[in-house]
């Protein structure tokens, strides 16, 4: 039976409140633990026994993202000094304590399949199931965090040679379209530009994703480029719900725009939710073979428009809205989904134009959102609806400072770009672990004070 979702009044923090015993169990029950193990014990009777408890191994590496526990070698201290948490990870009093080199042979298990990007997939659809993703919009962002490797010197870039003045030949431009063709040619999926990705299966996107950790650049909120060496996290986040939708791993320096199709593939062909109308991002996605993967999934991109060294529209205002024959900008009244076409109407000030009755302003004005899908949206830019839908976006950025701050993003302990993107995987199933824990308890809550 489906749960209708009630205002909450029980959160992940109230959660992290409780006792360790009930608190691990809510988390580690949404978790299915099975196929983890099913995924990292060994398929045949053949080589040597396996003495270690491996299911509580598995509980334990959760139980520290749950716990803020920094490093492995603390949390086989605590099952050393505390019998207690011992047990409440699963472990039986005669067990031994793994050692650092058990638990990286697990971590090196985990590595070798995606069952934890799976297990991620399968929480949300169980959140589905339950009733308690109901959005209508989902907002897409990137989160940076430092690699554990001391960062390398930046590598200056050559000097470009001066390019020769005057016309090329004919010769000269076939050999260097040849040249830039075979460049071209031989570009990684992720090096090319980003409409090479509309057309690519969502498993081979998944599959180039590069991993190393490299040097990315962002601007600071005094407009400073800032410099780090290391990973990026790219989400997509249910703005009501916020819980996590898809997530991906890539290294530093991956434009975010480029990690946008995926997650957007991701959503539609694996996650079915009927309310979903909306994908709201900032302005480092506006490229428009992101609005055309919206547009093929019959949604509508709310995304900042970034003006690349482009003139003032002639006849239109900033947020591209036809304007009357004394530059006032229509209004925005209503978006036909049948046609596919935004309706504007005359302008205020127009009702005491001298123009108004001489057939010079129309009353009027409808524009179809496929004449450009990247400046005309649905609603349309600049209009309240817009705006609001819009704000939705700070959703993504708040689950981001929760992962830093509580889910220990910012703290990898792992020096390869594949172990670390176990430590992302596990940081993103514990969140929505968490989040899918404390909705049950709130719904379980509200079914008492009803009965």
């Amino acid at each position: 039976m489906t749960i209708i979702r009630q205002p909450s009044l029980f959160g992940i923090q109230e959660l992290y409140d409780m006792a360790p015993p009930q608190k691990y169990d809510a988390i580690i029950s949404t978790i299915n633990l099975d196929k983890i193990y099913h995924a990292v014990t060994k398929k045949s009777r053949l080589g040597a026994p396996e003495e270690l408890n491996y299911a509580a191994m598995i509980i334990s590496i959760f139980v520290r993202y749950v716990e803020r526990i920094p490093m492995i070698k603390d949390l086989i201290q605590r099952l050393k000094d505390d019998i207690a948490f011992k047990l409440n990870c699963g472990f039986l009093v005669s067990d031994t304590i793994p050692s650092e080199a058990s638990y990286s042979r697990l971590v090196t298990k985990l590595e070798e399949s995606n069952i934890l990007e799976q297990e991620l997939e399968r929480v949300v659809l169980q959140a589905i199931e339950e009733g308690f993703i109901t959005d209508d919009t989902v907002a897409i962002d990137a989160t940076h965090f430092e690699a554990r490797d001391q960062a390398p010197q930046k590598e200056e870039k050559p000097k470009p040679e001066p390019k020769k003045r005057g016309r090329k030949s004919k010769e000269e431009r076939d050999e260097w379209l040849k040249e830039q063709a075979e460049k071209e040619a031989n570009l990684s999926l992720y090096e090319k530009k980003i409409e090479a990705q509309l057309d690519t299966p969502l498993d081979d996107l998944r599959a180039e994703i590069p991993l190393t950790p490299k040097w990315g650049v962002k601007k600071n909120s005094e407009g400073k480029n800032v410099y780090w060496f290391g990973y990026k996290g790219h989400l997509a986040v249910g703005t009501s719900s916020q819980y996590i939708l898809q997530a991906a791993f890539s290294s530093g320096n991956l434009n975010d725009g480029k990690m946008a199709i995926p997650l957007l593939k991701g959503i539609h062909e694996h996650l079915s939710l009927p309310s979903l109308s909306y994908h709201t991002m900032d302005a480092g996605y506006d490229f428009e073979p992101i609005y055309e993967q919206v547009h093929r999934m019959e949604k509508r991109s709310i995304i900042a428009y970034n003006k690349r060294n482009e003139g003032e529209p002639i006849g239109f205002d900033k947020h591209f809205a036809p304007t009357c024959f004394r530059e006032h900008s229509y209004r925005y009244d209503s978006f036909d989904a049948k046609y596919e076409t935004l309706k504007y109407t005359r302008p205020k000030e127009c009702n005491d134009c001298p123009l108004a009755n001489e057939d010079i302003c129309q009353k009027v004005f409808k524009m179809k959102i496929t004449t450009d899908l990247r400046k005309y949206s649905a609603p349309a830019r600049g209009s309240l609806a817009w705006k609001n839908i819009f704000k939705r976006r700070t959703a993504v950025e708040r689950v981001n400072a929760y992962l830093k701050e509580f889910f220990q993003l910012n703290n990898v302990r792992y020096r390869t770009g594949k172990r670390a993107k176990i430590h992302f995987d596990m940081v993103t199933l514990v969140y929505n672990a968490s989040k899918l824990a404390a909705d049950r308890i709130d719904a379980q809550f509200i079914q008492q004070q009803a009965a």
